[in-house]
Parts: C-alpha cells; structure tokens; sequence
C-alpha cells in the first residue's frame, strides 16, 4: 500500500509538469499568431519563393535596403517632372506647359493713353486707348500675341475751326448756285464736333529679358492692319414723340455730318516693363509705350484756301485723314 502510495504521487507530479509544458507551448503559439496579424507580412506577387532560408536572408536584407534607398517624395517629382537626367533643369509635364514651365498660351488686356506725335500732332490730339491680346509663348523669354488695338484720338481746335469754315463756305456756294441739289437754303452751321480714331489687328513678336519673380522687362515689335477714322458732328435739334403715351419733347444732339476712312499697313515697336504678384501666381500686371507710323496714302482734296466755285463739290473736305500718321500708345494692364 505504501508503494501504491508513492507511484500515484509520482505520477500525480509528472501530470501536473506535462499540462504546464502543453500551456507554456500554447501561450507560445498564441503570442506569435497575435504578432502576425498585428504586423502581416505582405508578399509582392513579383518575388519569386526560395526554397532555402539563406536565399530568403538575403532576399529580405536586400528589400531592406531597397525601401531605406526610396525618397518620400518621389512620387510627387514623378508626377511634376517628366523623364530624363534628373542633374539637369527640370521638365514640366502637361499640355499648356513648355518644358521650363511657362505657360504655352498668353493673354492680356490693357487701357491707357494715345499721344499723336510729329505732323499728327498738328491736327489730332490725346485721347484714351485700349487693347487684348493673345498668343503663343515657346518659352519664358519668346511670344507671339495676335492683337486688336483701339486708339481713341481728338481734334485740334484749329482743326475744327479749319474745318468749321471751310463747311460754311461750301453752304454758301451751295446757297448761291443751288448746285447741292435743292433750292432750299441751307442755314450755315453754328459749330463743329467730332473725333477721330485707329483700329488694329497686329501680329507682335515679344523678347522677354527679364523673367521670374517681381520686375521684368521686354522688347516688342509688330505689324499689321490699321483702320482711320474722322468722324464730324454739329449739334442738331430734333422732336420725339412716344407713341404709346402721346406726350413730346425736343432734344439736341451731336449729329455726323461728315466722315472720312483710310486703311493702310502699319509698324509698331516699344518697351516694357512687368511685375509678377507672387510666385504662385501666373499674372503679371505691365506698363508699356510703344512707337506706331502708319503708312497712309496722301489723297488731296478741299481746304479754305482751295475751294472755289468750280471745285466746292470735290468729296473729300478732309485730305488730312490721309496723312501719315505717328503716334504712341501707351497702356496697363494684365498678362496671364
């Protein structure tokens, strides 16, 4: 019975030790099963699998120093550069960039100041100005723009007092000879009016020679199409009535008596200055001056000192619209 008594506390003993060593492996086993799902290894598709635990060292060594080597930004240069050295200027992706980043496209709008220089000066006077553009831009420093111009300009005093008697004086040979056509007399006229102007259509070559951030400057040249014009006016008095209401009243106007056209070939050239806002913006506000000489067609035609009773019906009563005509533009604005 002793015996019996030591054995079955033997292997009482023995017992216990084995549940402890199957535990301890369990909680092992369990420990490595939550560490895996915690930090999963994932396997890339293009690794081939090693048979060898030296191989799969190696290979995994090698993943090491592969994914230290790469640069958090890499992929967002890959996304602005395009390919190539990566030692030299950068490259811009994107359709409406050039390779060093300018936009391929430019436009602008601007207002200002016509000045009439030389014999222009003689005749017309300041007066406003405005214009917009666009074109193509190959680089930061060359640009064509396709340009429409308006060129506002006014006359002379002399010129209207000039013009002024030379109409009175017509009226009475048209009075005396009633050769105008009527046998009413025409009353003389008290004043006269207008204003004279130059449309465009250019096509301007521009240099850049300063680029960048804040200040820059450029050279530009152009050519094109040029449209004068004179346009005179008196003060007319009229009568409106309102034909829902029945009421009336009379009013005074500045009526066109006479107008004169002249269209020729003409050259530009001028300077300019820029300022860029900030760096992350494509707008750049610009100030330039430009020199215009139109290459108008001298027609002749009536002045006070020339028209006589034979002549006075001549058509053209203002052969100055034909003169040569020089003058400087100058205007403000944005480029985009």
């Amino acid at each position: 019975m002793s015996t019996l008594s030591k054995s079955s506390s033997f292997l009482r003993g023995a017992l216990v030790l084995s549940m402890a060593l199957v535990c301890g492996a369990a909680m092992n086993a369990q420990t490595t099963d939550e560490a895996n799902t915690t930090t999963p290894v994932k396997l890339d598709a293009a690794v081939p699998m090693y048979s060898s635990s030296a191989d799969q060292s190696v290979t995994s060594s090698a993943n090491t120093n592969l994914a230290m080597n790469v640069k958090p930004f890499d992929f967002l240069n890959a996304m602005q550069y395009g390919s190539g050295s990566r030692s030299g200027a950068p490259r811009y992706r994107g359709g409406n960039s050039n390779p060093d980043g300018s936009n391929k496209w430019v436009y602008e709008v601007g207002v200002g100041l016509t000045a009439p220089v030389q014999d222009t000066s003689t005749y017309l006077k300041p007066s406003y100005s405005f214009g917009a553009g666009f074109g193509r831009q190959w680089s930061k420093h060359i640009a064509a723009l396709l340009q429409f111009d308006w060129d506002n300009l006014g006359f002379q005093n002399s010129t209207l007092a000039n013009q002024l008697s030379l109409y009175n004086t017509i009226i009475g040979y048209c009075n005396a000879s009633h050769s105008c056509g009527t046998t009413t007399t025409i009353p003389t006229l008290s004043s006269v009016g207008g204003t004279s102007h130059v449309w465009s259509f250019t096509i301007d070559p521009t240099f850049t020679i300063k680029s960048g951030e804040g200040v820059g400057a450029y050279v530009v040249a152009g050519t094109g199409f040029y449209h004068k014009t004179a346009n005179f006016t008196t003060p007319a008095s009229g009568v409106y009535c309102d034909p829902y209401y029945g009421y009336c009243y009379s009013y005074t106007a500045n009526s066109t008596i006479d107008k004169y056209t002249s269209n020729a070939v003409g050259v530009n050239g001028g300077l300019g200055v820029t300022y860029k806002f900030s760096r992350f913006s494509n707008e750049r506000f610009f100030a330039e001056v430009r020199y215009v000489y139109i290459a108008n067609s001298q027609k002749t035609g009536l002045t006070t000192s020339t028209v006589t009773a034979s002549n006075y019906t001549a058509t053209n009563d203002y052969p100055a619209n034909s003169n040569k005509t020089y003058y400087f533009p100058i205007k403000f604005g944005l480029r985009f």
